[in-house]
């Protein structure tokens, strides 16, 4: 069975220049993983956080499964991320440096069934930063209607 969730952070594309990513796995309660499924999950203002040297991810909203019983989530809590020990240690030790976040990139699930949340290490970019590459794409584009016409 192919599975065809892959929902991304297009915002964070627009608003960051990603310096490297990651995959982690998430720690997930009651009826998230099938309102996953169902691919009601929002990652526009998503980002993750160290507490007591474990990473969660912030302001990530899956919705309520509306089949759900007793047993609902709460849609807007921190999860967990599962990495690895080293991992987590480099991206600690990046986050400190002035300027660097991490943000939630895209979600989706694996072939073994798991919901597995792609991250970046990033820094800011500025308004300049952001004009340029609308301007980019936007030329991209246009040479691609013109091969297309040709």
């Amino acid at each position: 069975m192919a599975n065809k969730i892959n929902i991304r952070n297009k915002k964070a594309y627009h608003d960051y220049e990603i310096l490297d990513k990651y995959v982690a796995g998430l720690q997930l309660q009651g009826t998230e993983i099938k309102s996953i499924r169902l691919g009601k999950v929002s990652l526009v203002e998503s980002y993750c956080i160290f507490m007591q040297n474990e990473l969660y991810v912030r302001g990530m909203q899956i919705a309520d499964y509306a089949w759900g019983s007793f047993n609902k989530h709460v849609p807007g809590r921190d999860r967990k991320l599962l990495m690895n020990r080293h991992e987590l240690k480099k991206l600690q030790r990046k986050t400190r440096e002035s300027g660097h976040t991490i943000v939630a990139l895209r979600i989706f699930i694996s072939d073994a069934g798991y919901a597995k949340l792609e991250i970046g290490l990033a820094r800011g970019k500025k308004e300049y930063d952001k004009r340029e590459t609308i301007k980019r794409k936007d030329t991209q584009r246009q040479m691609a209607r013109l091969q297309k016409i040709k």
